[in-house]
């Protein structure tokens, strides 16, 4: 049985998704700005709980880094609370046994010295509430096992991004934060995913025969298409958090060449006279090799979008609703090429870099959408006896 509309559980996993992209945006601010290790410990932020940090010290590069640590954390509420929402009734069992560990962890922490009184209020009261408000909600049935499924998954997922997050910090690890990045964008096509299927626009879909399917190849290309969004996303984080986004400086040559020279002799040259002295490390090989992979691959996901746009007019013309989110997708896709170029032309402006970075996130989830239509409601039937 298909599940009810509910139009203010659709509204909040909106509301879940758009705080997420938010999140994206304000993180890509931190790493921009160089801010990532502004607040030198975690959970706490110079000793303070998070949420009692003293205003007067939200300066310079501390208010990028601990708004995003904020921002984290309401993204992480609306998602448990998304999360227990999509499973109804059972899940209030696993509210009542979180809020007693949480109350349990608190008054373990209160015999301790080395705990500060405001975490250990915060945690009993954190504690106390979910357990009380286990009793009164939720209450109704799960919406599906399937979107149950879905919104635990999303739970899981901010929850290894806030321990990533802190473990970035605490060991020193800019590798870390590739996969920060990444995991990022990644749980942001999730929540979309889940605040589509919760509209009732999908449910309107999904109740209809839809006369204009796309043929299963086309719905592989868009997979396929979507998954090298995601890898050339990859590679810009890697790029972010590697320092190696002025590794080239120029466009549309590299260092004044179609592939620049890295031999020892011309990483000396490129290093006494480069213009940017934000980033603390000589440019390397490694840093040129990675940045110009960064340029092929935009070429590359440029091509296959555009090769979508292309084949899903031919095969279920230009009206269709995919065709035209495809049209946008493709746009997407033109402003975020001219974004990179900007980024490296304007010598890594901080909102030009962070731009780019919100702009390959809604493309990621053009993507992942468009893909999720073409597999699913939008999907061609095998004919009667194919393959036999």
């Amino acid at each position: 049985m298909p599940p009810v509309y509910q139009p203010w559980l659709h509204r909040f996993a909106v509301l879940t998704a758009l705080a997420t992209l938010a999140l994206i945006g304000i993180g890509g601010l931190v790493t921009s700005h160089g801010a990532g290790m502004a607040v030198p410990d975690w959970p706490n932020s110079y000793g303070y709980n998070m949420f009692t940090f003293p205003l007067s010290m939200w300066v310079g590069g501390i208010l990028y880094e601990h708004s995003h640590r904020l921002a984290g954390s309401v993204v992480g509420f609306l998602t448990l609370v998304l999360a227990l929402w999509l499973n109804g009734r059972p899940a209030a069992k696993w509210l009542r046994g979180g809020s007693l560990a949480v109350l349990a962890l608190g008054l373990l922490a209160s015999t301790s010295s080395k705990v500060k009184l405001d975490n250990v209020l915060f945690l009993v009261g954190t504690g106390a509430v979910g357990f009380g408000i286990s009793f009164f909600w939720p209450q109704h049935e799960p919406v599906s096992r399937r979107l149950g499924r879905f919104g635990l998954l999303a739970l899981v997922l901010v929850i290894v991004q806030g321990v990533l997050g802190g473990l970035r910090v605490t060991a020193l690890a800019d590798w870390l934060g590739i996969f920060h990045g990444t995991l990022a964008q990644c749980f942001l096509a999730l929540m979309c995913a889940i605040a589509m299927v919760t509209s009732g626009w999908w449910q309107g879909l999904k109740a209809e025969s839809q006369p204009m399917t796309v043929p299963a190849p086309v719905g592989n290309f868009l997979l396929i298409t979507t998954l090298l969004i995601l890898g050339q996303l990859a590679l810009g984080a890697s790029m972010r958090h590697q320092h190696a986004g002025l590794a080239v400086p120029d466009f549309p040559l590299a260092h004044g060449k179609v592939w620049p020279a890295t031999d020892a002799a011309s990483l000396v040259t490129y290093n006494r006279e480069r213009h940017d002295h934000r980033e603390f490390k000589a440019i390397t090989a490694g840093q040129i090799h990675l940045h110009m992979a960064h340029r092929i691959g935009a070429l590359v996901v440029f091509g296959h979008v555009l090769g979508c746009l292309l084949k899903l007019r031919r095969t279920v013309g230009g009206a269709h609703p995919l065709a035209r989110v495809a049209a946008g997708w493709f746009a997407l896709i033109c402003v975020q090429f001219g974004l990179g170029i900007w980024t490296v032309l304007s010598n890594k402006a901080a909102d030009i870099a962070t731009l780019h970075v919100l702009v390959g996130a809604a493309s990621l989830v053009t993507g992942a959408l468009l893909t999720l239509l073409a597999r699913t409601v939008f999907r061609a039937q095998p004919l009667a006896g194919a393959g036999l």
